[in-house]
């Protein structure tokens, strides 16, 4: 490990946290957090179970009275350090993020930006819950309605955005009054163990964020989604996986935030600006290697513009450096483990078997770490396992239509239906788009739509809930009604 890393992980906890105090764990139950690129063990982290867990769900309950009556200003000036915090150490963050997940270093710089939004966006939020009164319609009474935090919330987040989705769901727990639960992804508990680490520092009080890492997820959650304390949970993950975490969720009546799988489409209609669509595409497919439920995972082109698409994608994407995220220039970074280079091969092969025809890249790397190489796919049929699932790698596949009905209704073919995009210089096009897309997000002539201020989520079985905007604290709040005489 170089020095500049070794400095990194000196001050590192690797530890669980509960009620403000680290919590260990012997040698024999910790496990090693490894480096994609290289295959390195980066650290040992401990390996928390089900006692831990209660343990956790003791501390946020006994927290969460006082926390919930704490001053909206209080709340808000904790989170506005918490940014403040992260973007002062925003090349300490980047290293991490990049070492235990892999994404170049440019990309987890703004990874931290981006995370550090939703504690400035939430840290504002706090001060403006709010609530209505006014008379009821007989005039004999007045309705007084308030907000209220629901309670402690059971917060699961994944590995390939590991700062930024942890904030996006403390920020808002934090700021609506909620007391939480932390389980990190086990490929990357690190990040999410030094954000706990700068609350601790800035006085965030005992009991209200707790951290439980592990290798075993439902040791974690299956004892917390049965307690009845548990008043909340939310997860990012894929679908299969929040099916189960929904079924559980279900017999303590939980609410519930659900940001899962996607299957995003990617149009180019006849008269998109080619270099805009190709910038976007590079956006919306390439960054964090693909592996994103936001990333465009079915490229729909024109058949006019199809062979010059094609064209100008591949001559991008076999511009691309491939490294480790801590190289310079770095654009394309390893997949998380070799599952999921696996994974890929299989579709990539699978596509190739159906006809499809291969541009540039297709295959793993060989050598350390998990690579594989970017890759362009042309003449791809829906009859393709990567057509109908989450590819989550490097690989742009493309297809044909000819008709702006026939592109909606592919688009729209799916189970999914998190985010879609479409490049357009039609105004009224754009605007039918905007009603036709069944997606919970539409990104037109933009190839990143993601930001603090907006409501983030999906329609169908891409989810439930919104993380974001002004829609983000009201998953975390419950609304009381109380009637009085009229004066």
């Amino acid at each position: 490990m170089s020095q500049a890393n070794e400095a990194l992980f000196a001050g590192l906890h690797t530890d669980g946290y509960i009620n403000g105090a680290w919590v260990q764990a012997p040698e024999d139950k910790r496990f090693e957090v490894l480096n994609p690129a290289t295959g390195e063990v980066l650290t040992t982290v401990a390996n928390l179970g089900s006692d831990d867990a209660m343990a956790a769900m003791d501390a946020a309950d006994a927290a969460q009275a006082a926390w919930g009556k704490s001053a909206p200003r209080e709340r808000a000036d904790l989170l506005r350090a918490a940014f403040d915090g992260l973007i002062a150490r925003r090349e300490e963050f980047a290293r991490l993020i990049s070492l235990e997940m892999g994404k170049p270093l440019a990309e987890a710089r703004g990874e931290v930006t981006y995370a550090a939004e939703f504690l400035r966006w939430f840290s504002e939020e706090a001060t403006r819950i709010s609530g209505r009164y006014g008379s009821n319609a007989e005039g004999t009474g007045r309705v007084i309605v308030s907000q209220r935090p629901v309670g402690p919330c059971l917060l699961i987040t994944p590995w390939n955005f590991p700062l930024a989705m942890a904030t996006r769901k403390i920020g808002p727990a934090l700021a609506a009054g909620c007391t939480s639960i932390i389980k990190p992804a086990a490929q990357t508990p690190l990040t999410t163990l030094a954000f706990t680490s700068m609350l601790d520092e800035i006085g965030v009080p005992a009991g209200v964020v707790n951290v439980v890492p592990t290798t075993s997820a439902s040791s974690i959650s299956e004892p917390l989604l049965a307690d009845p304390r548990l008043r909340k949970m939310s997860f990012t993950g894929s679908t299969a996986v929040g099916r189960s975490l929904l079924k559980l969720a279900a017999d303590q009546v939980l609410r519930t935030s659900m940001e899962l799988g996607g299957n995003a489409p990617f149009l180019v209609f006849e008269d998109a600006d080619l270099d805009a669509a190709v910038q976007g595409a590079l956006l919306a497919k390439f960054r964090n290697i693909g592996q994103a439920c936001t990333a465009a995972n079915r490229f729909l082109v024109h058949s006019s513009v199809a062979e010059d698409f094609s064209a100008r994608m591949t001559k991008a994407v076999e511009g691309m450096k491939i490294g480790s995220g801590l190289e310079d220039g770095v654009t394309i970074g390893p997949l998380v483990d070799e599952a999921a280079v696996s994974k890929v091969s299989e579709l990539v092969e699978d596509a190739l078997a159906g006809g499809a025809t291969l541009h540039t890249g297709g295959a793993a790397i060989d050598g350390p770490g998990h690579f594989f190489q970017p890759t362009v796919l042309s003449s791809v049929t829906p009859a393709a396992k990567m057509w109908t699932s989450e590819i989550f790698g490097p690989v742009l596949a493309i297809t044909t239509f000819d008709t702006e009905e026939e592109a909606v209704a592919a688009a729209n073919d799916t189970e999914y239906g998190l985010i879609a995009y479409a490049y357009t210089k039609d105004l009224k096009r754009s605007q039918r788009l905007i009603e036709d897309i069944e997606s919970g997000m539409l990104g037109l002539n933009m190839g990143v739509v993601s930001n603090a201020a907006a409501p983030f989520g999906g329609v169908k079985q891409s989810g439930l809930g919104r993380e974001g905007g002004p829609e983000g604290i009201s998953e975390y709040l419950t609304t009381r009604y109380a009637l009085t005489p009229a004066p």
